[in-house]
């Protein structure tokens, strides 16, 4: 496969066609992210969901994840209108939650937006996204 091949085979990001997606409730686990979550139950952490899918998108998105296999958590936070970008929505999020008392013990997400900025808690691991990426 040469340049041109790969050049005609990138698909930007569309945001209309990301949402229609998340409403079908249809995305399969990251095995290797459901394994490691149900570890996590077993051994006793509470699991925070701080994800970019914005509060409009919020029913289908937690259908879709207990569909696939995460059916227990603390709390589930969607992004609202007014959060802002990657960096500012999840650096005030993980602040909010160290002041009412959690410890971050782990992050993990898909974009380097949502895992820099501050309070990232003890250790960051970051995941690859085949479909798109945030900059």
């Amino acid at each position: 496969m040469d340049k041109k091949d790969i050049e005609q085979r990138a698909i930007a990001y569309n945001s209309t066609a990301f949402n229609e997606w998340i409403e079908e409730a249809s995305a399969p686990a990251i095995p290797a992210a459901l394994v490691l979550y149900k570890e996590l139950i077993n051994m006793g952490f509470k699991i925070e969901f701080l994800t970019g899918t914005v509060d409009a998108y919020g029913e289908a998105r937690t259908m879709n994840m207990i569909e696939v296999g995460y059916t227990q958590w603390e709390k589930l936070i969607y992004k609202g209108v007014a959060d802002g970008n990657g960096v500012m929505y999840k650096s005030s999020k993980r602040k909010a939650l160290e002041e009412t008392g959690y410890r971050i013990r782990g992050n993990m997400g898909d974009q380097w937006s949502y895992l820099l900025g501050s309070n990232p808690g003890d250790r960051i691991f970051k995941m690859p996204d085949p479909m798109y990426y945030i900059g």
